[in-house]
């Protein structure tokens, strides 16, 4: 079923509509809350929150072509809102190998593997790392696949501070990989 007729199922009732509806859009809030609070259990606590919310106003999404930056933006103010409550930012520390998420791909070998998983965690760490700004540009950019259009509509920037902003995000992020692979010598020195 299409998502713009979905949604006016939702809109009109439709308990099995809004259930497709959840399950089709589950994985991304919980992944994006995941990275925004950086544990896996007030990432799921999250999700049903943030849904909660969608459900609750659902009517306000009058174009369903904006409909998942429109649910991105309820994750996104969840999300700030935890974190305000919690009065922390995530934590910086390894995320456990149970924790992520299976990246195995037909043809892999284990040593592959494992450096792909390496290389995950240490993304992950370098994100956590960032300050909230550059850590939000990333996520919703390059994570999530916003748009730079409608990232700034979400936050109410124009588009070429977005721009660069994300640019900076991503030097930020290359320089603190750089730094947590060679020590601090290896991001030219300068901060």
């Amino acid at each position: 079923m299409e998502l713009p007729e979905l949604l006016q199922y939702c809109q009109d009732g439709d308990e099995m509509a809004w259930e497709a509806l959840v399950r089709r859009y589950q994985a991304r809030v919980c992944g994006f809350a995941y990275h925004f609070v950086g544990s896996r259990d007030d990432a799921r606590d999250l999700t049903q929150e943030i849904f909660v919310k969608i459900y609750r106003h659902l009517a306000s999404c009058e174009d369903p072509r904006r409909f998942e930056s429109w649910m991105l933006s309820i994750a996104r103010n969840a999300c700030r809102d935890f974190l305000r409550r919690q009065k922390a930012r995530p934590p910086a520390q390894d995320v456990p190998i149970e924790e992520m998420h299976d990246l195995s791909a037909p043809g892999l070998a284990a040593d592959e593997l494992a450096h792909l998983q390496t290389r995950k965690r240490l993304v992950h760490r370098a994100l956590a790392e960032l300050g909230e700004i550059n850590r939000e540009i990333l996520l919703l950019k390059d994570i999530q696949g916003l748009s730079f259009e409608e990232i700034a509509s979400m936050l109410d920037l124009p588009v070429g501070t977005v721009k660069s902003r994300s640019s900076r995000a991503r030097l930020a992020l290359a320089g603190q990989i750089r730094r947590m692979v060679s020590g601090p010598e290896a991001a030219g020195g300068a901060r």
